[in-house]
């Protein structure tokens, strides 16, 4: 699910907090030494994603967060903000040449350079709670 969270909306918060659970409080994200990534070059996209980013030559860029029960991508088009919310039991990764996240039909990757790799940790840190969330269910495959 894609919102465009430009400006605080209390519904927009509501539907969050309750997709991927409520922000980690401070002593939380202390604790687990940030729950951010730094902002990340986008290479490709699904074709479902090109209206929400910019279709000039200018760059794309994606920041992540780590939420208790999912992910928060959010990107920029212009001086519009748009935040996709991605539960973990949608989530898949894939790590081809960068990273792809490919959840609800829709994927980004991003590109393999330098500001990828400073991310290396935030990336372990999302498998390893992913990971967690799975455990919770009994999966007997």
């Amino acid at each position: 699910m894609i919102l465009d969270t430009s400006y605080t909306n209390k519904a927009n918060n509501e539907l969050i907090n309750d997709l991927v659970g409520r922000p980690y409080s401070i002593f939380e994200k202390l604790k687990l030494r940030g729950v951010g990534s730094k902002r990340m070059i986008i290479e490709r996209v699904s074709p479902n994603f090109k209206p929400f980013l910019n279709s000039n030559s200018n760059i794309n860029y994606a920041n992540l967060e780590l939420r208790p029960k999912g992910l928060l991508i959010r990107f920029n088009k212009g001086l519009q903000t748009f935040t996709w919310i991605i539960p973990f039991y949608h989530l898949a990764l894939f790590k081809i040449n960068g990273s792809s996240i490919h959840a609800q039909g829709k994927f980004i990757h991003f590109k393999n350079n330098i500001t990828f790799k400073e991310n290396k940790n935030f990336f372990k840190k999302l498998i390893d709670r992913k990971l967690q969330f799975d455990k919770q269910y009994n999966f007997n495959l």
